[in-house]
């Protein structure tokens, strides 16, 4: 079981940065593929970005490449998004996701991961 946790939402101005954190609890996440999801109200749940297990490969949706960046700490059990380059369209709870697997497969759905945080609030105004 892997039990996670994000923080780190907030109001932003458009053009500026946030950074969100998912902590995780539990031994498995290092085995851990996470991803980063976003969803709007009357929305299905987007996904985001992928990172693998060891932090080696790493997978970006158009709509964030090049202004989000995944990244994770394994000793720290934690993976992070840092968002730069906000826009208001960037709003939405954002949610973090694992999934136990030995390769990386950056194109899991969110039906595909297991485990899931509780989501944090991201608001971008113009």
């Amino acid at each position: 079981q892997v039990q996670l946790v994000e923080s780190g939402g907030g109001l932003v101005q458009a053009g500026g940065s946030l950074r969100l954190s998912c902590a995780a609890s539990g031994r498995t996440f290092s085995r851990c593929q996470m991803g980063w999801f976003r969803q709007t109200p009357g929305k299905e749940r987007e996904f985001l970005v992928a990172i693998s297990w060891s932090g080696a490969s790493t997978y970006y949706t158009d709509s964030v490449k090049g202004r989000f960046t995944i990244s994770r700490d394994n000793a720290k059990n934690t993976v992070y998004l840092q968002m730069n380059s906000l826009k208001p369209e960037d709003t939405a709870v954002y949610y973090c996701a694992g999934a136990i697997i030995n390769a990386f497969l950056p194109s899991l759905g969110a039906r595909d991961y297991p485990y899931w945080g509780q989501g944090t609030q991201v608001t971008v105004s113009s």
